[in-house]
């Protein structure tokens, strides 16, 4: 693959933009087929599911999977969308203010061991968080919070990953001049960190609180260990009983896949909804 150089630059060749074409192609089916088996697999009965082709319409029977999702077992589906959107808001708006709180203290604040702290930060979000699962769910039961709403939020708040992002952040877009201005005008920490810094640092807030909601409604392990009433159990956890139900009743499976479309609508939304302040951001911090 050699590049053709012209009086303009160097450009590719026909080859190398072939084989680059064809390999983002292949990794753009492989990418879009879970969502469309997802969403052809969604529109058939029963029936229909196993004796057609998997990855083609056959008869539409989505109104009703849906109907019979919102219906069976009082509208239990309705309780755990509800859940997945209380712990990813919530949980995401702590740990985003907690982690851009974090991150400005490290990047701003002068104090013995800022190093080590920050180092171990880093390490931290390295650990993979099905490990901390069960020692969390130790924790908890030892102070009688397990299925409680505050056993899946409070872990949410912390968040390593989200503290090294904030002190970027706060790093590149909280000037320290600003600051000693603002502490000469008489201004007090707390007044310049959420008036001036976290104005600031907006862009890396939005950031912060996408991957954490990504995070949150996606997350698994952790309501697993900690709750164990149906009523507060994210979509998550909810559909994987019914898929342990689909085990011995093949009638739950149409309502598991039929759940999994509708589960990540909510996501979907909320992804492009915040899309454009993300980029607006962007596009600010650029021109400044």
């Amino acid at each position: 693959m050699s590049a053709i150089t012209t009086g303009g630059g160097v450009r590719p060749s026909r080859r190398a933009v072939a084989l680059t074409t064809g390999l983002l192609i292949v990794f753009l089916l492989y990418s879009l087929a879970p969502t469309w088996f997802l969403l052809v697999a969604s529109t058939k009965n029963q029936s229909d599911l196993y004796s057609t082709f998997g990855l083609w319409f056959s008869a539409n029977h989505l109104a009703d999977n849906f109907r019979a999702i919102w219906d069976y077992h009082d509208g239990v589906f309705g309780r755990w969308i509800l859940n997945s959107v209380l712990y990813s808001t919530v949980g995401a708006a702590g740990s985003t203010l907690l982690s851009l709180a974090a991150g400005y203290g490290l990047s701003k604040f002068g104090f013995r061991g800022r190093g080590a702290l920050f180092g171990v930060i880093v390490g931290a979000s390295l650990l993979p968080s099905t490990l901390l699962a069960f020692p969390l769910y130790l924790v908890f039961a030892d102070i009688h919070l397990t299925n409680t709403v505050w056993a899946v939020l409070i872990p949410y708040f912390i968040n390593p990953f989200g503290v090294y992002l904030g002190k970027v952040y706060a790093d590149s877009s909280v000037p320290t001049e600003l600051m000693e201005a603002a502490r000469i005008d008489g201004a007090s920490e707390t007044r310049i960190f959420f008036s001036i810094a976290l104005t600031l640092m907006r862009t890396g807030g939005i950031t912060i609180f996408m991957l954490d909601f990504v995070n949150i409604w996606n997350n698994f392990f952790l309501p697993l260990f900690m709750l164990n009433g149906e009523r507060s159990f994210p979509v998550t956890l909810g559909l994987f009983s019914w898929v342990q139900q689909a085990q011995t009743s093949n009638d739950m499976n149409t309502l598991v896949l039929s759940g999994s479309l509708l589960s990540i609508i909510p996501l979907a939304v909320f992804m492009f909804a915040l899309q454009k302040y993300w980029r607006s951001g962007i596009l600010m911090g650029s021109l400044k």
